[in-house]
């Protein structure tokens, strides 16, 4: 193993074949997308603990600007200090560190490519001990154990509106920093997609009780982000298909919010699924021979709206994705994972190379939270490898993986009380 710095990275200058992955996206807004290979969101913890972005997250995206994607989105950038998915979270919450989000940015679009923030809320899963007080839709806690030490206060009216007004001032914060759009994650079990699901959302108000009451939250941020950004700055919404939990989001009722994310004019969706109970977006529901998590519901989203698509989870080969986009399913397809091992994956794929060898994940434990943190935590290892100017590893046991997680969670312990 070697650890060579990433600038040997591929040019994404260098010729491509033929292919209708390499074809521009115009979006809704008019924004124009090079290709339509992107690099989907991954929480990278390189922040501080202030959550101001660091010279390693830096030095990844100017990694990833290199990798071929026409877009890359970043991971969960929390709208304020009440709540942190996991540690070293970057928070953008005010001006005070927006030179060190300009540089991310910077960093980002060095080679041409569009850079969008994914904003977030943790709600009921914030990250124990980094979170004193959780709050959620519901006081009902999440059936995982590290996110079930504290029942969440349920949010009043008046706290939504607050939460809605800051999704709305992070994006505009971030269009103030120089990325291109903002993606609202509304999936894999946070604040919003708690809202979704009616599992969790027991409320018996405007913002719960029906189908269109637990969208309401949603729909609300969307408007509140599109007032703030304006209507030329790309707003893309990360929805789950199904929550795969008994009693939660259903696939009928994801196709219903879909069409109501179209009515409310966003530019892109995103496809996914799972939370951390059944974290079928890390493939703990799927088998390799299975191709594309997700397919099947864009097929069904593709069907009932004309709003661009895109689809992440499972896809590894060119013929895949070629199938996907030239047949119309869906307009981009996103790459996660195989980018923490081979940066340029999306190079490969257009320059028509032979698909790159990834390494096999973690040995399954038998218990699905368990199997999908594992699998996050070896992603992540990788990119604090790039962030340093290594090469990742093709390959990184159990042991590797958990005593580098032990190490980051130890160096973080300080950010259980964060500055305002």
């Amino acid at each position: 193993m070697t650890d060579d710095t990433t600038n040997s990275t591929t040019d994404t200058t260098a010729d491509t074949t033929t292919t209708v992955l390499a074809d521009p996206l115009t979006l809704p807004c008019g924004e124009v997308l090079a290709n339509r290979i992107a690099k989907a969101g991954m929480s990278e913890q390189l922040a501080t603990r202030a959550g101001i972005p660091t010279a390693g997250l830096h030095r990844l995206y100017a990694t990833w600007a290199r990798s071929g994607a026409g877009l890359l989105i970043t991971g969960n950038i929390m709208i304020n200090r009440d709540g942190l998915v996991e540690p070293r979270n970057a928070i953008l919450d005010n001006d005070h560190a927006l030179t060190a989000f300009t540089a991310w940015a910077d960093a980002a679009k060095h080679c041409g490519t569009a850079v969008w923030m994914q904003i977030n809320h943790p709600g009921r899963v914030a990250t124990v001990p980094f979170t004193r007080r959780p709050v959620a839709p519901s006081p009902t806690r999440e059936p995982v154990p590290g996110y079930n030490l504290r029942t969440p206060r349920e949010l009043t009216g008046r706290r939504i509106q607050a939460l809605i007004h800051d999704f709305a001032r992070t994006a505009h914060l971030a269009v103030a920093a120089g990325f291109d759009g903002i993606q609202i994650h509304a999936a894999h079990g946070f604040l919003l997609s708690q809202f979704l699901s009616p599992l969790a959302n027991t409320r018996d108000d405007d913002y719960g009780r029906t189908p269109a009451g637990r969208r309401r939250a949603l729909l609300e941020t969307v408007a509140a982000v599109r007032e703030a950004v304006g209507p030329a700055v790309p707003v893309s919404v990360k929805l789950n298909s199904k929550d795969f939990q008994y009693g939660g989001l259903s696939e009928a009722e994801s196709l219903d919010v879909a069409a109501a994310l179209a009515d409310a004019g966003i530019d892109l969706l995103e496809i996914t699924g799972g939370n951390y109970a059944e974290p079928a977006m890390e493939g703990v529901h799927h088998t390799p021979h299975q191709g594309p998590y997700f397919a099947g519901y864009a097929t069904k989203v593709r069907h009932r709206v004309d709003v661009p698509l895109m689809l992440t989870g499972g896809l590894r080969t060119r013929t895949t994705m070629e199938r996907l986009v030239a047949g119309g399913a869906v307009d981009i397809v996103g790459i996660a994972r195989p980018m923490a091992f081979v940066p340029d994956y999306p190079a490969r794929i257009l320059a028509d190379e032979p698909e790159p060898l990834l390494p096999a994940p973690p040995r399954p434990t038998g218990y699905r939270p368990l199997d999908g943190y594992v699998q996050l935590a070896a992603h992540n290892h990788q990119f604090h490898r790039i962030a340093t100017g290594r090469t990742p590893q093709t390959r990184a046991g159990l042991g590797t993986v958990l005593h580098a997680v032990g190490k980051l969670t130890a160096a973080a312990a300080g950010q259980a009380v964060l500055p305002r």
